[in-house]
């Protein structure tokens, strides 16, 4: 027997359909419910009789995303910010990355990249180093 995990929305659904299908709920309060068409409850629901609460699980969970940017293009942006760009932060490397090479990356996304790739840290990592000063005898030439 396989194990399905649903997520809250799922859950709620559920419920609303479980209590359409025993004529506790009406179509149309169902759908007020659910914040959906008529119509789209119907679908639902003749999917829920169908296939069980298995139908009302996302088919898109574990997939990668359709707006994912492609690895080679992730490789060869983070090869040129090693190469020619290694002190720039996130912005400054996107802006020549866009004006000098073509390739359009978004600094947010560019800033998760150089952090997983260790090319850059943020202000809060930085600013955990301790400096530590001369002891005071040794400023003053005295022991």
């Amino acid at each position: 027997m396989a194990l399905h995990f649903m997520s809250d929305k799922e859950l709620t659904r559920l419920e609303i359909l479980r209590d359409l299908a025993s004529g506790r709920l009406t179509t149309p309060a169902a759908a007020q419910l659910l914040g959906l068409e008529r119509r789209q409850v119907q679908r639902l629901a003749k999917a829920y009789q169908q296939q069980g609460a298995t139908a009302l699980i996302s088919k898109k969970r574990g997939q990668p995303s359709n707006r994912r940017t492609p690895s080679d293009v992730k490789t060869q942006a983070l090869d040129l910010i090693r190469e020619r760009y290694s002190g720039f932060g996130p912005t400054l490397a996107a802006e020549k990355l866009r004006e000098l090479h073509g390739i359009f990356i978004g600094r947010e996304t560019l800033r998760i990249w150089m952090l997983e790739a260790g090319l850059w840290a943020d202000r809060q990592k930085r600013r955990g180093r301790v400096y530590q000063g001369a002891p005071q005898g040794l400023l003053h030439g005295r022991r």
